[in-house]
């Protein structure tokens, strides 16, 4: 029995370790700023969708993207795990938004090896 696909989900886990060398020393994380605004930008596009936007989860950061092609979303996922200040260890969770529970499907370790 094959499952279809209706939009491809990742969710990109970030580790929240704060930086001595921000520049902001109100708020030791100023790289989800830039995350959410390259994410809306990629919205703005047309490219994907932010769903239910991002946020701390404990000690990481969540943010979900959906979108009709695995590989576009990962590719954006890689971009995000690469961005200036985003501590090493980042994932994706790929799953399709049928998925009876959150946190289940194909984790991804990021950022993807160069092809």
């Amino acid at each position: 029995m094959s499952r279809r696909i209706h939009a491809i989900r990742t969710s990109t886990k970030v580790s929240l370790e704060a930086r001595q060398d921000s520049e902001n020393s109100s708020y030791p994380f100023p790289w989800i700023e830039e995350v959410e605004d390259f994410s809306s930008d990629l919205e703005d596009q047309g490219d994907m969708e932010v769903s239910d936007g991002g946020g701390e989860d404990g000690d990481v950061y969540v943010a979900f993207l959906a979108g009709t092609g695995e590989a576009a979303l990962l590719a954006v996922a890689s971009r995000v795990a690469t961005s200036p200040g985003v501590s090493a260890g980042a994932n994706a969770l790929v799953s399709d938004d049928e998925a009876e529970e959150f946190g289940l499907g194909l984790r991804v370790v990021l950022p993807l090896p160069a092809s």
